[in-house]
């Protein structure tokens, strides 16, 4: 499964995401507790047409960068617990209960690039 967020000011202007990165990505914003779970719940599903307000898309892109980004560096990435680490995705898919979690997980670069296109972006849709 995928996501594209098309930015709601330029036709042109999108950013991918698969489920992998995407359900990490929005377990850092659940962390920020800015939005209410409904809203969170309709982004953690592609094709819906939901949409991130401007302020709203600048706010996520300010805290990625101000709060998670200082706490990365390249090459480590941060699992949607919040847990950091060095060791590459070498793409393991784990399906035991207690291990699922490592399954999500986004990279410095990733975040980098997700934030950026929040900030540039005048809100966007997410299908």
């Amino acid at each position: 499964m995928s996501f594209t967020l098309h930015d709601m000011g330029s036709e042109n202007f999108e950013f991918n995401a698969n489920v992998w990165n995407w359900k990490a990505a929005l377990e850092l914003i659940k962390g920020f507790d800015f939005f209410s779970e409904n809203k969170l719940r309709q982004m953690a599903y592609n094709a819906t047409g939901i949409r991130v307000e401007i302020d709203d898309a600048h706010f996520i892109g300010e805290k990625i960068r101000d709060q998670i980004l200082p706490k990365l560096e390249p090459d480590k990435r941060i699992f949607a617990d919040g847990t950091i680490t060095d060791q590459p995705d070498d793409m393991t898919l784990f399906k035991d209960g207690d291990e699922q979690w490592k399954n999500y997980s986004v990279s410095y670069e990733w975040l980098k690039d997700f934030s950026d296109f929040c900030l540039r972006s005048k809100g966007f849709q997410i299908f």
